[in-house]
């Protein structure tokens, strides 16, 4: 077998880039060959995604790769929930609402009243937050009924840009799983929880499994760029599964933080957990390769300390995140807790007030200085961790020996060290590029070059950037994480 030569496109919320990854039978070598900005842009109060300069910057990634050397196929992975609508003649209604924009405040509410909370999660399986797509129609529903009747098709970020590369309309099982409109058990669109809400069954497509090939780049995209038409794979399209098939787990029960701008924490199953302890926790069950269920909860992530840092970039102070982790590292410990998960702390804006304010009325000591902040946000992270270990661990009924941490927070040994002491037990962390890495591990499965999950994560496995971080202090952990609970309510 020939070299194969991927191109995996992967979107954050904050940022997404280009990657070139060649396999050579043996290690898949990365080449980041375009890095651009995903700026959301607020217009009359409504945050909107960019999503035309986005894809922009999409055809600017294969231009880059043709001119380095050419590529096989091409995958994209993106942030879950949201979504464009398209109208009968596939053209967007309007750009793609953010999800932290306002429309969806109270929607919780008005869905319980359509559909009971708990036949909803009996049927979703999915952990409860606004910003979840079956909230953002139902706010569409009530508020702009007619935007709804206009639409013929709606396509999730990763499957919007897949119709636009391919002009096919499919919608990939990982990131429809994120919508809680889906039947967790029979991988379906849900019927019940569709007609409840209110909304048109002729916009949801066809769901397509992680990894299938679905179509390839269009003519006219190929004569704009001068390119071949390579195929398009839609890979798991949610970008926690693409870092799970990455997860370089020898064992088949493990734990994992996907950690970036959000922490993902949980354990891959086989099929779907939904019982009274899950719901009581508010875990979901989300879809991934294979029809794996990612048993997990979504926490505030390292989004905390991105705030903060663009709050004092305002101020006129920026330091990298390398050196605000020093700062904190010199930082007395446990001199304050917050609850990452804190409503206060979802909005942009000026968090390191936020979490002075959540202090003072928990009557703590204020954390002042930006190391008191930051060693702040890590500990009580490490403490969340904690507490999400456990009610994992209660609802499995399962032991697990070490955390597999990957991602973008990996780079922060400071909060690697401080997970494992907070958990007990060792964080294996890394890979650092888990999503890219698991993008094109999915296109390699789709082309046959690798065969199978077991083999990708062995494949993975080899790469040079995994560290291994063990508990410390135990005693003194054990004691901030009784104070922290009572503290946050956690």
């Amino acid at each position: 077998m020939g070299e194969k030569r991927i191109l995996a496109f992967d979107f954050g919320a904050s940022s997404g880039r280009a990657m070139l990854g060649t396999f050579d039978g043996e290690r898949i070598r990365l080449q980041e060959i375009h890095r651009f900005s995903n700026d959301p842009v607020i217009v009359n109060g409504t945050m909107y995604w960019d999503i035309l300069r986005l894809f922009h910057e999409v055809k600017q990634g294969i231009l880059k790769a043709k001119h380095a050397g050419g590529f096989d196929s091409i995958g994209v992975d993106t942030w879950g929930v949201d979504f464009g609508l398209l109208d009968k003649d596939g053209k967007l209604l309007e750009n793609p609402v953010h999800y932290r924009d306002s429309r969806t405040e109270g929607m919780l509410e008005e869905a319980f009243k359509k559909l009971s909370k708990e036949e909803f999660y009996r049927i979703t399986g999915l952990q409860f937050m606004e910003i979840n797509t079956a909230f953002q129609l139902l706010s569409l529903a009530i508020n702009r009924p007619e935007v709804l009747e206009r639409a013929e098709t709606l396509l999730l970020t990763p499957d919007l840009f897949n119709y636009f590369l391919t002009g096919e309309k499919k919608a990939e099982y990982s990131i429809a799983s994120t919508t809680q409109l889906l039947d967790a058990k029979a991988g379906e669109w849900s019927n019940e929880v569709i007609d409840a809400l209110g909304l048109p069954k002729k916009i949801f497509q066809e769901i397509v499994p992680c990894g299938t090939r679905i179509g390839t780049l269009s003519k006219e995209i190929c004569e704009e760029l001068g390119v071949e038409p390579v195929q398009v794979v839609a890979v798991a399209g949610h970008d926690t599964q693409c870092a799970l098939v990455s997860v370089p787990a020898e064992s088949d029960d493990f734990i994992f933080i996907s950690c970036g701008t959000w922490s993902l924490f949980g354990t891959e199953l086989e099929a779907p957990l939904i019982g009274p302890k899950s719901e009581a926790y508010n875990i979901t069950n989300e879809g991934g390769y294979a029809k794996k269920a990612s048993f997990l909860k979504n926490i505030i992530g390292l989004w905390l300390i991105q705030e903060s840092r663009r709050q004092w970039i305002r101020e006129g102070e920026e330091l990298s995140f390398g050196e605000l982790e020093k700062l904190a590292a010199a930082e007395e410990p446990f001199l304050a807790f917050i609850d990452p998960d804190a409503p206060e702390f979802v909005p942009a804006g000026n968090v390191p007030e936020r979490i002075r304010e959540y202090c003072r009325r928990t009557g703590q000591k204020v954390p002042e200085t930006k190391g008191q902040i930051v060693r702040c946000i890590n500990e009580s992270l490490a403490m969340k961790y904690r507490v999400t270990l456990e009610q994992i661990a209660d609802c499995t009924g399962k032991d697990y020996s070490a955390i597999h941490m990957v991602g973008g927070g990996t780079q922060s040994g400071l909060l690697c060290s401080f997970t494992a002491s907070a958990c007990g037990m060792p964080v294996v962390a890394g890979p650092v590029e888990a999503t890219v890495l698991g993008n094109i591990a999915l296109q390699l499965m789709a082309d046959g070059a690798i065969a199978d999950l077991k083999q990708a994560r062995e494949i993975i496995a080899r790469e040079p950037d995994i560290k291994k971080y063990e508990p410390q202090n135990k005693e003194a952990w054990d004691k901030a994480y009784q104070e922290f609970r009572r503290i946050t309510g956690c």
